[in-house]
């Protein structure tokens, strides 16, 4: 079998460079094994500009929104369908002091935080005393369906192989690269947080970290904003729905749900919530962050017939749709890669 790409990996990450590439008019194989465990099934899929307990503006945040809701606005309308659902989050100042440096950002002029216009609105649902700001826009994203969709789309078009990855069996050779009965121009990693393993980018600054997450029902908590007072509350598809998370862990990474988050997060709800809710499920994912908090994108500087799309990290959502355009006008057509994601910034590390 001839095809122009190889690509390891249908995470988000995976998924939205093979819709660029098919965009392209680009023939490939995916390569997926289909974990449960693969962080993109774990995720709320939240796209938020503001970070942190300084409200510092996320990297790119002007650049990589707007792409982001064109791209998954595409992709629902290719599928007939919604993926990407505008919130806001509202923000329950944990502390007097908290509160003092949201509203400096805001008369500093940050464009993406405002006072909430009604601060007893959420009284009924929320127990709050320091009032709320409002982080706008801000999405939620189906990760869920829209990867499900994705993955029927490549069945039906016969260009999945849902099998587990024998990178020994790669093959680079001058014009491109074999693996098994497949001829490729190249082959593109797109593992998500096996990376750290893989024999060609393993030497990478790769910095993976356990998130888990709750998912709860609270029939009488509104859906309209995701809720954010020490954690994550993010309203899913199904009505009465929650995402409650997430956590960081970087020992034990493959443990699984561990109790001590369940009671932790479970007793973060009983503090913020005045209704009841249920939880129905636990899960657990490990991320495929970096030291730098940076993506890993492009070629291999001694392998040119070999590549990646990976180290997206909590980011996922947003990052991967920008980047996953640009890297595949980089193979097609030579633009250059954003200097802060190009992998070639590593070409010392890699060459050892």
């Amino acid at each position: 079998m001839n095809v122009d790409f190889i690509i390891v990996g249908q995470g988000i990450s995976g998924t939205l460079l093979q819709w660029f590439l098919h965009q392209e008019g680009q023939s490939f194989m995916v390569i997926d094994n289909g974990s449960d465990r693969a962080s993109s099934k774990v995720a709320a899929g939240i796209i938020n500009p503001v970070t942190g307990r300084r409200y510092q503006t996320t990297w790119k945040a002007d650049e990589l929104l707007p792409f982001a809701v064109r791209t998954y606005g595409e992709l629902g309308n290719f599928f007939g369908t919604t993926y990407l659902h505008p919130k806001s989050v509202i923000d329950f100042f944990p502390s007097a002091q908290a509160r003092n440096i949201f509203v400096e950002r805001v008369e500093a002029g940050n464009a993406y935080l405002s006072p909430y216009p009604d601060q007893n609105d959420y009284n009924p649902y929320v127990h709050y005393d320091f009032g709320c700001g409002r982080i706008h826009p801000a999405y939620v994203t189906s990760l869920g369906a829209l990867l499900a969709d994705w993955r029927g789309w490549l069945r039906r078009e016969g260009r999945l192989r849902e099998e587990h990855f024998a990178p020994e069996l790669v093959q680079p050779e001058a014009e491109g690269v074999v693996y098994g009965d497949i001829t490729a121009q190249k082959v593109i990693f797109c593992e998500g947080a096996p990376g750290d393993q893989n024999p060609w980018f393993r030497l990478l600054p790769f910095a993976p970290n356990k998130g888990e997450a709750l998912f709860i029902e609270c029939k009488d908590l509104p859906a309209t904003h995701i809720l954010k007072k020490g954690f994550l509350l993010a309203p899913l598809a199904e009505p009465g729905m929650f995402w409650a998370g997430s956590s960081y862990a970087w020992e034990d990474l493959e443990s699984g749900p561990t109790e001590a988050f369940r009671l932790r997060t479970e007793a973060l709800l009983d503090g913020m919530l005045r209704v009841p809710y249920k939880v129905l499920d636990h899960k657990a994912a490990v991320r495929p962050a970096t030291v730098e908090r940076r993506p890993f994108i492009g070629l291999h500087p001694g392998h040119p017939q070999i590549g990646i799309f990976n180290g997206m990290g909590t980011k996922g959502t947003s990052l991967s749709p920008y980047f996953a355009q640009q890297l595949v006008n980089h193979l097609l057509h030579g633009a250059p890669l954003t200097p802060e994601a190009d992998v070639s910034r590593f070409s010392r590390l890699l060459s050892r």
